[in-house]
């Protein structure tokens, strides 16, 4: 099972013809799953916590000044229990994952499943962004790395580009700022490149910065991707580039 990092997007999104069927298209393309493990950028906490697996989880609707259609929206996915013990069993005895048992699928989850999977009939679990720290997410991915053998789908999601604060044309097709696309191209280039450490320094290697990402937590669910792979050596692959709102929703996979 391969790996992946999307850009989510906000619920807009699933009125983007083009994006949804781009979203189609790579989960068309991937193996069945037993199961998804989604690290959403709207889910920081410390230590790494796992969301509630009973059966129809419910959604957090964590955004504002959207059609109230969004805001009604089910992801009824189904129970969860035996991926949460398989993700569980990954962790070690001295610093074992905490079971949110309350906590919903956020919208870096819900979004871009609803249109991957449509059905909900795959168990889906989050799993919070404990620590910002690159090394530290990598070493993560490498932890969940033997969830791809039992067929789990390993995500990150976030955004490559973030910098709402910084947005001046809010259409889904604006031009790209040029502190997004300076920032996407250096980020494609040191992927393809497969040189994490160029892109564990992005605050001061990286064009564009700090506008691409005034605040990091849609960038760094990138590392726990990376860390995942079977070889780190070998480029991750880009399955979606472009951009939406001018930001790059461009998103990788690894093998």
């Amino acid at each position: 099972m391969p790996a992946l990092f999307l850009g989510h997007g906000a619920p807009p999104l699933l009125d983007d013809a083009v994006w949804t069927a781009e979203l189609s298209a790579l989960a068309a393309g991937l193996p069945r799953q037993t199961g998804i493990l989604i690290v959403s950028a709207h889910w920081e906490s410390a230590p790494a916590s796992l969301s509630a697996s009973g059966a129809q989880t419910p959604l957090i609707y964590d955004f504002s000044g959207f059609h109230p259609r969004y805001y009604a929206m089910t992801y009824p996915t189904p129970d969860a229990a035996a991926l949460s013990a398989l993700v569980a069993s990954m962790f070690p005895d001295d610093a074992p994952v905490h079971e949110h048992r309350s906590r919903g699928l956020d919208h870096g989850a819900w979004v871009p499943l609803t249109v991957m999977y449509p059905q909900a009939d795959i168990p889906v679990l989050q799993l919070s962004i404990p620590t910002s720290d690159p090394a530290a997410l990598i070493d993560l991915g490498r932890r969940l790395r033997p969830l791809r053998e039992h067929g789990v789908l390993v995500i990150g999601s976030g955004f490559l580009t973030h910098g709402l604060p910084y947005l001046r044309d809010w259409s889904t097709d604006a031009t790209p700022p040029g502190w997004s696309r300076d920032f996407d191209l250096w980020a494609a280039d040191a992927v393809d490149r497969a040189d994490i450490d160029a892109l564990a320094s992005y605050r001061t290697a990286a064009p564009g910065m700090p506008y691409a990402h005034p605040t990091v937590e849609h960038y760094v669910p990138l590392f726990i991707t990376l860390g995942s792979a079977t070889d780190m050596t070998v480029p991750a692959s880009t399955v979606i580039d472009g951009y939406f709102l001018g930001l790059a929703k461009r998103s990788f996979q690894v093998a």
